[in-house]
C-alpha cells in the first residue's frame, strides 16, 4: 500500500506546516502497513509520529524540513525528570516513534534540521573561529525513536541538525545502512548517531560529519532503567568527521556497554578517534577496534569560556577515562564503573596528543591491548601540545607534558607497533623525552 502525502493535502514550498497532512498519511498507513511517500519538493512539518509496519520513504529531490516553532514539536520528555539535562532529554523531536515494531525510514531525499537558524558565531577574533558556535532559541532533535524492535534507517541524508540527529533509545534489532549526515562541524550537541541502551545494532557504510561526536553509544539513566544495557553493536565501513570523537562510548554509563566492534573506518580530522568514558557505575567491556585509519588534531576553544562550550579532546588517538564525573560525586565516593578488555589492532593514525589511559585506584582500567598499531605524531594544527583533557571530571583540563602513552591506574597493558614523532612536533616535545616520559609513567602508575 502506497500513501502519498500529496493525496492528504500536503503543500510543498517550505512555508506551510504539513504536520496534519503527513500524520494523516501515516495514520492511514498504520491501518494496513505499507509506505508513506514524501515526493520531490520541500515540505515543512512539525513532529511526525511514526507507527509499526510502515516505511517513511523520501523520494529523490524531497526535503522534510523541521519546524522550529515549539508549538509544532512534541515534548516527549514531559514524563521524565527534566532536571536530568545531562541525558539530553529536552526540547522534543521531529520524527518520533515509541513502542513500535518493523519501522523503516529510507529513500534518496533529505531531512533538514535547520541548525543554521539556531547556531551563531559569538564574534570571536583570531584563531577562535575553530571553537563551538553559540546557540539561540529552541532546537529540537531530529529524531527520537524509543523501544522500536526492527528499526531500519537506510539511504537518506540528514542535513544541518541543531541537536542530536539519529537518537535510538532502547531499540532492538537495528540496521543503519548507507545514510549520510552533514552537520555543521562547529555545532555543539549535533551528534550523528546515538544508540542509547540499544541491543543488536549494525551501523555500516555511513558518512557522518558533525561538531559533536559522530557515533556515540550511551546508557542514559532513564533509558537504561527501562530497556537495559547497550550491547551487541557492529560499526563498519564508515567515514567519520567530528571536532569531538569519531566513536565515543559514554559518558552516560548508568548501565553497561559491551560487545562492540568498530572496524574498517576512516577517521577524518577528529579531536579523538575513539573515546571511552565511565562515570556513573556501569561497565564498558569487550570492545574490539581494528583496521581504522585517518587523523586526529586539536581545535581551539573560546578564550575564557565566553559562555561557549569546549570541545572534548586535544588530538588523542585513543582516550580511556575511568574517574568521577565532578567534585561532588568524588566526595560522595559514588561508584565510578569499569573499563576492561579493550583491544586496538591494525590502527593507523596521525595524532597531536598521546594515547591516554586514565583510571583511579578504585576504578582501574583492565586488560588493554594495543596491537600492531601505527601512530605518527605530526603537527596538524596551530596549537602546541601541553594539556590533558579529562572532561567531565574534577581534573578537567590541565597542563601536562605529553608522552606518547600515558597510563594511570591500568592493570594489564600490552602495546606493540610503530610509534614515531615527526620533526614538526619534535621541536616542541623531543622524541627521546617523550619515550622516557612514557616509560616512567608506565613504571610508576601501572601494573
Amino acid at each position: 500500500m502506497i500513501y502519498n502525502i500529496l493525496d492528504y493535502g500536503a503543500v510543498e514550498g517550505g512555508a506551510v506546516n504539513n504536520q496534519k497532512m503527513i500524520q494523516a498519511a501515516v495514520d492511514a498507513c498504520a491501518g494496513t502497513g505499507g509506505r508513506v511517500v514524501i515526493p520531490a519538493g520541500n515540505f515543512l512539518s512539525g513532529t511526525i509520529r511514526l507507527k509499526s509496519d510502515m516505511e517513511l520513504y523520501l523520494e529523490a529531490g524531497s526535503t522534510l524540513t523541521v519546524s522550529l516553532d515549539p508549538a509544532d514539536i512534541i515534548d516527549f520528555s514531559e514524563k521524565s525528570d527534566k532536571k536530568n539535562t545531562m541525558d539530553g532529554i529536552q526540547n522534543g523531536c521531529f520524527l518520533y516513534a515509541c513502542h513500535e515494531k518493523n519501522l523503516t525510514i529510507s529513500g534518496e531525499g533529505r531531512i533538514d534540521g535547520r541548525g543554521r537558524d539556531v547556531y551563531f558565531d559569538a564574534g570571536l577574533d583570531g584563531d577562535f573561529h575553530e571553537c563551538p558556535l553559540s546557540v539561540k532559541d529552541f532546537r529540537p532533535r531530529t529524531t527520537y525513536l524509543e523501544d522500536v524492535d526492527g528499526l531500519t534507517v537506510k539511504g537518506i541524508t540528514f542535513y544541518d541538525a541543531s541537536f542530536w540527529t539519529l537518537h535510538m533509545a532502547g531499540c532492538r534489532n537495528v540496521l543503519v545502512d548507507g545514510i549520510r549526515i552533514f552537520n555543521n562541524d562547529r555545532g555543539p550537541n549535533n551528534d550523528g548517531i546515538d544508540p542509547d541502551a540499544c541491543q543488536n545494532v549494525v551501523i555500516r557504510g555511513c558518512i557522518v560529519e558533525s561538531g559533536d561526536d559522530a557515533i556515540v553509544l550511551k546508557a542514559t539513566k532513564p533509558i537504561w532503567e527501562k530497556y537495559g544495557n547497550c550491547e551487541n553493536v557492529v560499526i563498519s565501513d564508515c567515514i567519520l568527521h567530528s571536532r569531538d570523537s569519531a566513536l565515543k562510548m559514554g559518558t552516560e554509563t548508568y548501565g553497561d556497554i559491551r560487545n562492540v566492534i568498530f572496524s574498517n573506518c576512516v577517521v577524518r580530522e577528529c579531536s579523538r578517534a575513539v573515546g571511552i568514558w565511565v562515570r556513573d557505575g556501569g561497565t564498558i567491556e569487550d570492545i574490539l577496534i581494528h583496521h581504522v585509519t585517518g587523523s586526529v588534531k586539536r581545535y581551539a576553544d573560546a578564550p575564557g569560556g565566553r559562555g561557549v562550550p569546549r570541545w572534548w579532546g586535544k588530538g588523542e588517538p585513543f582516550f580511556l577515562s575511568s574517574t568521577y564525573r565532578n567534585e561532588e560525586v568524588r566526595k560522595e565516593r559514588k561508584k565510578i564503573g569499569k573499563i576492561r578488555r579493550i583491544t586496538f589492532e591494525q590502527v593507523r593514525l596521525l595524532a597531536e596528543s598521546c594515547i591516554f589511559l586514565g583510571g583511579e585506584e578504585e576504578a582501574q582500567i583492565e586488560d588493554i591491548c594495543i596491537k600492531d598499531c601505527d601512530i605518527t605524531w605530526r603537527k596538524q594544527s596551530i596549537h602546541r601540545p601541553g594539556v590533558f583533557d579529562e572532561q567531565p571530571s574534577p581534573r578537567d583540563v590541565y597542563e601536562h607534558e605529553i608522552p606518547w602513552l600515558y597510563a594511570r591506574s591500568v592493570m594489564g597493558l600490552k602495546v606493540s607497533g610503530s610509534f614515531r614523532i615527526e620533526e614538526s612536533l619534535s621541536d616542541v616535545i623531543g622524541e627521546k623525552e617523550i619515550l622516557e616520559n612514557a616509560a616512567a609513567e608506565i613504571r610508576r602508575e601501572s601494573k
